[in-house]
Protein backbone atom coordinates (compact mmCIF):
# COMPACT_ATOMS: atom_id res chain seq x y z
CA UNK A 1 0.00 0.00 0.00
CA UNK A 2 1.38 3.50 -0.82
CA UNK A 3 1.88 5.72 1.66
CA UNK A 4 -0.31 8.75 1.42
CA UNK A 5 1.11 12.18 0.94
CA UNK A 6 -0.31 14.46 4.21
CA UNK A 7 1.13 17.59 2.70
CA UNK A 8 -0.66 17.51 -0.48
CA UNK A 9 -3.56 16.10 1.69
CA UNK A 10 -3.09 19.19 4.00
CA UNK A 11 -2.94 21.75 1.06
CA UNK A 12 -6.64 19.91 0.09
CA UNK A 13 -8.09 20.32 3.12
CA UNK A 14 -7.90 24.30 2.65
CA UNK A 15 -11.27 23.76 0.59
CA UNK A 16 -11.88 20.20 0.75
CA UNK A 17 -14.19 18.81 3.80
CA UNK A 18 -13.18 15.02 2.76
CA UNK A 19 -9.60 16.19 2.54
CA UNK A 20 -9.80 17.37 6.33
CA UNK A 21 -11.64 14.81 7.63
CA UNK A 22 -8.55 12.57 6.23
CA UNK A 23 -6.52 14.65 7.94
CA UNK A 24 -8.04 15.07 11.02
CA UNK A 25 -8.87 11.50 11.48
CA UNK A 26 -5.05 10.43 10.96
CA UNK A 27 -3.66 12.96 13.09
CA UNK A 28 -5.84 12.84 16.07
CA UNK A 29 -5.16 10.04 17.53
CA UNK A 30 -1.12 10.15 17.29
CA UNK A 31 -1.93 14.10 18.91
CA UNK A 32 -3.96 13.28 21.71
CA UNK A 33 -1.78 10.03 22.68
CA UNK A 34 1.22 13.14 22.34
CA UNK A 35 -0.63 14.91 25.00
CA UNK A 36 -2.24 12.67 26.79
CA UNK A 37 1.17 11.48 27.61
CA UNK A 38 2.58 14.53 29.29
CA UNK A 39 -1.20 15.92 31.29
CA UNK A 40 -1.91 12.61 32.17
CA UNK A 41 -5.15 13.75 32.44
CA UNK A 42 -8.45 13.16 30.19
CA UNK A 43 -10.15 16.27 30.81
CA UNK A 44 -7.08 17.92 30.51
CA UNK A 45 -5.75 16.29 27.32
CA UNK A 46 -9.15 16.89 25.08
CA UNK A 47 -9.13 20.60 25.89
CA UNK A 48 -5.39 20.63 24.91
CA UNK A 49 -5.91 18.43 21.59
CA UNK A 50 -9.39 20.92 20.46
CA UNK A 51 -6.89 23.98 21.18
CA UNK A 52 -4.23 22.17 19.02
CA UNK A 53 -7.06 21.25 15.81
CA UNK A 54 -8.74 24.83 16.18
CA UNK A 55 -5.60 26.11 15.55
CA UNK A 56 -4.70 23.83 12.97
CA UNK A 57 -7.86 24.80 11.01
CA UNK A 58 -7.35 28.67 11.80
CA UNK A 59 -3.73 28.39 10.51
CA UNK A 60 -4.06 25.84 7.75
CA UNK A 61 -3.32 28.07 5.02
CA UNK A 62 -0.12 29.30 6.35
CA UNK A 63 1.34 25.92 6.41
CA UNK A 64 4.72 25.25 3.98
CA UNK A 65 5.12 22.21 2.88
CA UNK A 66 8.92 23.36 1.89
CA UNK A 67 9.84 24.54 5.73
CA UNK A 68 8.24 21.01 7.28
CA UNK A 69 6.43 17.78 6.64
CA UNK A 70 2.86 18.66 7.78
CA UNK A 71 3.16 16.02 10.81
CA UNK A 72 5.64 17.81 12.30
CA UNK A 73 4.40 21.09 11.56
CA UNK A 74 1.64 19.49 12.59
CA UNK A 75 3.75 18.38 15.81
CA UNK A 76 5.25 21.90 16.61
CA UNK A 77 1.68 23.16 16.81
CA UNK A 78 1.10 20.25 19.72
CA UNK A 79 4.02 20.95 21.31
CA UNK A 80 3.55 24.86 21.41
CA UNK A 81 -0.34 24.62 22.38
CA UNK A 82 0.88 22.31 25.73
CA UNK A 83 3.71 24.58 26.55
CA UNK A 84 0.97 27.51 26.51
CA UNK A 85 -0.90 25.19 28.60
CA UNK A 86 2.07 24.84 31.37
CA UNK A 87 2.78 28.59 31.26
CA UNK A 88 -0.72 29.03 32.07
CA UNK A 89 -0.88 26.44 35.00
CA UNK A 90 0.50 28.42 38.07
CA UNK A 91 2.31 24.80 38.74
CA UNK A 92 2.95 21.85 36.73
CA UNK A 93 0.23 19.01 38.08
CA UNK A 94 2.40 16.29 39.74
CA UNK A 95 2.84 13.67 36.61
CA UNK A 96 1.16 10.41 36.95
CA UNK A 97 3.36 7.91 34.23
CA UNK A 98 1.32 4.56 35.09
CA UNK A 99 -1.90 5.93 33.65
CA UNK A 100 -0.42 6.08 29.94
CA UNK A 101 0.39 2.80 30.42
CA UNK A 102 -2.45 0.95 31.34
CA UNK A 103 -5.34 2.24 29.48
CA UNK A 104 -7.63 -0.35 30.75
CA UNK A 105 -6.33 -3.77 32.23
CA UNK A 106 -9.28 -6.70 30.60
CA UNK A 107 -11.33 -7.90 33.50
CA UNK A 108 -10.06 -11.53 32.44
CA UNK A 109 -6.79 -11.48 33.24
CA UNK A 110 -5.76 -13.05 36.75
CA UNK A 111 -5.98 -10.48 39.82
CA UNK A 112 -2.04 -11.71 40.41
CA UNK A 113 -1.41 -11.13 36.90
CA UNK A 114 -2.94 -7.47 37.06
CA UNK A 115 -0.69 -6.96 40.14
CA UNK A 116 2.53 -8.07 38.60
CA UNK A 117 1.32 -5.34 35.61
CA UNK A 118 1.07 -2.45 38.33
CA UNK A 119 4.34 -3.73 39.33
CA UNK A 120 5.99 -3.46 36.46
CA UNK A 121 4.66 -0.45 35.48
CA UNK A 122 5.46 1.25 38.55
CA UNK A 123 9.21 0.12 38.25
CA UNK A 124 8.79 1.65 34.80
CA UNK A 125 7.48 5.37 36.03
CA UNK A 126 10.19 5.52 38.23
CA UNK A 127 12.98 4.93 35.74
CA UNK A 128 11.65 7.53 33.00
CA UNK A 129 11.33 9.71 35.90
CA UNK A 130 15.03 9.26 36.41
CA UNK A 131 15.68 10.19 32.65
CA UNK A 132 15.93 14.32 31.76
CA UNK A 133 12.93 16.00 30.69
CA UNK A 134 14.41 16.11 27.05
CA UNK A 135 14.94 11.95 26.72
CA UNK A 136 11.15 12.15 28.11
CA UNK A 137 10.23 14.11 25.41
CA UNK A 138 11.84 12.49 22.67
CA UNK A 139 11.05 9.27 23.94
CA UNK A 140 7.30 10.31 23.94
CA UNK A 141 7.19 11.75 20.34
CA UNK A 142 9.39 8.47 19.17
CA UNK A 143 6.44 5.97 21.11
CA UNK A 144 3.75 7.97 21.87
CA UNK A 145 3.67 10.68 19.17
CA UNK A 146 4.56 7.83 16.59
CA UNK A 147 7.15 10.09 15.12
CA UNK A 148 10.61 8.99 13.39
CA UNK A 149 13.49 10.91 14.27
CA UNK A 150 13.63 13.05 11.72
CA UNK A 151 10.26 14.44 12.58
CA UNK A 152 11.29 14.16 16.07
CA UNK A 153 14.46 16.33 15.43
CA UNK A 154 12.25 19.05 13.68
CA UNK A 155 9.39 19.42 16.05
CA UNK A 156 12.08 19.40 18.84
CA UNK A 157 15.06 21.87 16.86
CA UNK A 158 18.01 19.54 17.03
CA UNK A 159 19.44 17.42 14.41
CA UNK A 160 17.99 13.61 13.79
CA UNK A 161 21.09 12.15 14.58
CA UNK A 162 21.27 13.85 17.52
CA UNK A 163 17.69 12.54 18.83
CA UNK A 164 19.05 8.87 17.44
CA UNK A 165 21.87 9.48 20.27
CA UNK A 166 20.20 10.68 23.21
CA UNK A 167 16.94 7.90 22.17
CA UNK A 168 19.39 5.37 22.57
CA UNK A 169 21.41 6.53 25.38
CA UNK A 170 18.26 6.81 27.10
CA UNK A 171 16.61 3.62 26.70
CA UNK A 172 20.18 2.26 27.64
CA UNK A 173 19.61 4.18 30.52
CA UNK A 174 16.36 2.70 31.36
CA UNK A 175 17.42 -0.93 30.61
CA UNK A 176 20.21 -0.33 33.14
CA UNK A 177 17.92 1.25 35.70
CA UNK A 178 15.37 -1.50 35.44
CA UNK A 179 17.66 -4.12 35.38
CA UNK A 180 19.36 -2.76 39.12
CA UNK A 181 15.67 -2.44 40.62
Amino acid sequence: MEEKDWNIIAKEALHDDFAFDELYEHFFPRIYNLIYARVKDAATADDIVSDVFEKLVTHLDSFDSTKASFATWLSRIATRTLTDYYRWQSHRQNVEWDDVFSPKVDDKDAPDGQLLEQEGKKELLLALGKLSEREQQIIELKFWGDMNNKEIAETIGISSANVGVILFRAMGTLRQILGRE
